[in-house]
């Protein structure tokens, strides 16, 4: 074969093999891929993980760990002008607006448990929590016990919502049970007085203390009634995708870059007040670093 055949023929396969490998891509990198934009689902009030500051940006722990991925994507695809659209969701709206393609990657403060896994698919655990109550520091609230016929607030669509009915009624504790749209939300409602406590997930709570007019008036207390393994949320059955969202952040968790951020924003002052939540990195924490997974705690 002389040589002019030889570079046809090697053209040709060249064709051939980015045609097969532009085919083998599916989900949702073949969608980031033929619009060159990947849309992030992201919070507007989960302190630290995902909150918007200012109106004007983004930012927070979950926030950082999507932007990692979002750069994994972009190198993976080869698309160096990657569009990143962020589009605002909700406890209530999250999975709904994951399953019809609105957005691709939600990383905020979203659990993962079995019941979620029928709906969505998660990466590696990027948090673990406890589920507990924020109160006044002088309201002589110390358990669950000492909310017997109280108002308590709570975040609808959450696992602590549920959390906190089931207990009302398994324990007969007769709490009126007030649901919000989000943490802010539920945290005024407990700062205005028209709730003794606020029931979620500890990091949140303690997040929503960082912004108060007060932080110092306000404690966290009670035993954990579960805990719980946050994840990003990608579409079920996108094994692709997942896959690169589980190398991105395994790879933080082995190079040290996930000990760094949680420095950032949880020992260290955060936006908008510029307050130490000081929240030590737990057990839990130092265990999953050592081993990620995707394991739902429930």
């Amino acid at each position: 074969m002389n040589l002019a055949k030889l570079a046809t023929v090697l053209a040709a396969v060249g064709v051939l093999s980015s045609a097969a490998h532009a085919q083998e891509l599916t989900g949702t990198l073949k969608k980031i891929k033929d619009t060159g934009t990947i849309t992030l689902g992201v919070r507007d009030s989960s302190i630290p993980f995902s909150y918007n500051v200012g109106g004007v940006r983004t930012i927070g722990y979950s926030y950082d760990v999507a932007t990692k991925i979002v750069e994994a994507v972009k190198d993976q695809l080869k698309l160096k002008d990657l569009q990143v659209k962020e589009i605002p969701v909700t406890s209530q709206n999250r999975i709904t607006l994951l399953q019809n393609g609105t957005i691709d990657l939600e990383c905020g403060s979203t659990t993962n448990n079995l019941e979620r896994q029928k709906q969505a698919s998660f990466t590696d655990t990027i948090f673990i929590i406890g589920t507990r109550i924020m109160v006044k520091k002088d309201s002589g609230i110390k358990d669950w016990a000492d909310l017997k016929g109280k108002n308590v607030v709570t975040t609808a669509g959450t696992t602590s919502e549920r959390l906190l009915r089931k207990m009302n009624d398994d324990k007969q504790l007769g709490m009126n049970i007030i649901s919000t749209k989000d943490h802010g939300q539920s945290f005024l409602t407990l700062e205005s007085g028209r709730a003794v406590a606020f029931m979620m997930d500890d990091a949140l709570l303690y997040g929503e203390r960082a912004k108060a007019k007060n932080p110092a008036d306000w404690v966290v207390v009670a035993k954990p009634q579960s805990r719980e393994a946050y994840g990003c949320m990608v579409r079920k059955d996108d094994a692709p995708f997942k896959a690169l969202a589980d190398k991105t952040i395994a790879g933080m968790m082995k190079d040290g870059s996930i000990v760094a951020e949680y420095k950032k924003w949880f020992e260290q002052p955060v936006p908008p007040k510029g307050v130490n939540m000081e929240f030590p990195l737990s057990d839990d924490m130092k265990a999953l670093i050592k081993n990620p997974n995707d394991k739902a705690l429930d």
